[in-house]
C-alpha cells in the first residue's frame, strides 16, 4: 500500500491549473474520496478527473476575469475519522494559494467528501463562499463557523451514496446558525454527477462566479441566500435554467 508521509514539507497540497497574474479571485476544487483510507490517491485519480469539467465551467462563467484555479491534492484517500485529513489538505492548499497570489476572495467547490471538507473550511478567513456538490453531511457536522458565509448545496434526489436528506438537514442547521444558505435539487441524476452532467457543470460555474462577484447569481438563488435564519424556503430549489 502506498501511504504518503505526514511530515511537514513533504506534500504540496495545491496544483494550480491556471496561474494568471495578478489574479482577481481564487477557486479551490476538492474531489471526493472515502470515509477511511490511509493510502494515497492513485496516479489515475478518477475523482480528481471528475472535477476538471467544473473548473472549465468556472472559467467560462467568470467572463474573462483572472481566476487562480487550483486543485487540492490529498495525502490520503480517506477522511479518516477525527483526523479529518481532507480538511488539513484543504487548509494547506488555501495557504499555498494565498502565498502565491496574495489575499484573494476564494470559493471552495467540493464533491462528496471534498464537499464536506469545503464546508468545514468555509468559515476560514479569506473564504468567500462554498459550493457543495452531492455533499457528505453526516449528523452532527459543525455549522456555527459558517455564520455570515454564503453556502450553496447541490444534490440529486436520487443520490445513493450521500443522503439528500442529510444535506437538507445540514442546510437548515447552518441557516439557523446564521449562514446564508441555499440548496438546489437536480432531479434524476446520480452521485457521480454523470446524468445531467451539463446541468451540474453549468450551475456550478454560475454559482462560483456569482459568489466571487464576477457575474450575477441566478435570481432565485440570490433570494434564497438572503432569507435569513428562519424558514426553510430556498432549500429545495429546482435547477435554474441555463443562461445564454
Amino acid at each position: 500500500m502506498n501511504v504518503q508521509s505526514d511530515e511537514p514539507g513533504t506534500h504540496r497540497a495545491l496544483r494550480l491549473r491556471t496561474c494568471p497574474g495578478p489574479a482577481e479571485a481564487g477557486v479551490l476544487l476538492l474531489h471526493g474520496g472515502r470515509a477511511d483510507g490511509l493510502d494515497a490517491p492513485s496516479l489515475l485519480n478518477l475523482p480528481g478527473l471528475r472535477m476538471r469539467p467544473f473548473g472549465a465551467a468556472v472559467l467560462r462563467a467568470s467572463n474573462g476575469h483572472a481566476v487562480a484555479l487550483g486543485e487540492v491534492r490529498y495525502r490520503h484517500r480517506g477522511w479518516n475519522g477525527d483526523r479529518a485529513d481532507t480538511v488539513r489538505d484543504a487548509r494547506a492548499a488555501h495557504a499555498e494559494l494565498t502565498g502565491t497570489h496574495g489575499p484573494l476572495p476564494v470559493v471552495a467547490v467540493g464533491h462528496s467528501m471534498g464537499a464536506r471538507a469545503a464546508l468545514r473550511i468555509g468559515g476560514d478567513p479569506g473564504l468567500s463562499g462554498v459550493v457543495a456538490l452531492a455533499p457528505w453531511c453526516p449528523p452532527g457536522e459543525p455549522v456555527a463557523h459558517l455564520a455570515g458565509r454564503r453556502v450553496v448545496l447541490v444534490h440529486s434526489d436520487r443520490d445513493r451514496i450521500t443522503d439528500p436528506a442529510g444535506s437538507l438537514h445540514f442546510a437548515l442547521r447552518a441557516r439557523q446558525a446564521g449562514a446564508e444558505v441555499c440548496r438546489v435539487v437536480i432531479p434524476g441524476s446520480d452521485h457521480a454527477m454523470l446524468r445531467r452532467a451539463a446541468d451540474w457543470h453549468g450551475l456550478a460555474g454560475r454559482l462560483v462566479a456569482g459568489l466571487l462577484g464576477l457575474a450575477d447569481l441566478p435570481a432565485d438563488i440570490a433570494a434564497a441566500l438572503a432569507i435569513g435564519r428562519h424558514g426553510n424556503h430556498g432549500l429545495a430549489l429546482p435547477t435554474p435554467p441555463p443562461t445564454g
